[in-house]
Order: C-alpha cells, then structure tokens, then sequence
C-alpha cells in the first residue's frame, strides 16, 4: 500500500507561485498513475492535473492549463505541481492521489485509489 504526504501549501498573493509536494511512502510509485485535486471552500473536490507513471502522459484541467506544471521524481518517489500566476480563485485544499491505472474517468475523484490528507493553498488578492 501506498501512502501520500502532501506539503508546500500555505498563503501566497495573486500572481505569485508555489511548489507543492506529495511524498509517496510504502511502495515505489514509478508504475501508478498520480495527480491532482483540489477542494474550494463549500465546493465539491475537482481535478486540477495527471501524470502516468512514466511522465509521458499528463493531463490538466482547462481552468490550470498553461499556469501549473505536474511532474514526478521517481527516484524520490516524489509528485510535485509546480503552481505559477496564481489566482485567488485557485484557493482550496489541494490533495495528491494516485491508482495503479491511468483511468479514461480521470477527471471524476472517484476513478482514484489513493489520497493523502491534503495541504491548504490561499491566495490573496
């Protein structure tokens, strides 16, 4: 079993960055698919970014795209979403999660085995 220990969260202002990391520990990740999610306040959680295990193949939601960078370090056993030009609506609970398959449902929290215990971003404008 794997388990996720996400970190690098906190408070940053709008325009500003931040790396966030998700420590995988039990198992070596290299052959799970890992990404992403993300909770804002009173909302329901949503998909932010993917990678397959090999880091061929990522995936980002519309509302991310050009601004975040998913990326793992298998040697590390390390996920990390590097976060640029930040927005105040990007406030949320960020969670790391991963599956042994990179599902077509991808995009649905559902199609995801695992999660860490999440790490707050707060954006301030």
């Amino acid at each position: 079993q794997v388990q996720l220990v996400e970190s690098g969260g906190g408070l940053v202002q709008a325009g500003g960055s931040l790396r966030l990391s998700c420590a995988a520990s039990g198992r070596p990740f290299s052959r799970y698919a890992m990404g992403w999610f993300r909770q804002p306040p009173g909302k329901e959680r949503e998909f932010v970014a993917a990678i397959n295990w090999s880091g061929g193949k990522t995936r980002y939601a519309d509302s991310v795209q050009g601004r975040f960078t998913i990326s793992t370090d298998n040697k590390r056993n390390t996920l990390y979403l590097e976060m640029n030009n930040l927005k105040v609506e990007d406030t949320a609970v960020y969670f790391c999660t991963a599956d042994r398959f990179f599902s077509d449902y991808y995009m649905n929290h559902n199609a995801w085995d695992l999660w860490g215990q999440g790490t707050q971003v707060t954006v301030s404008s």
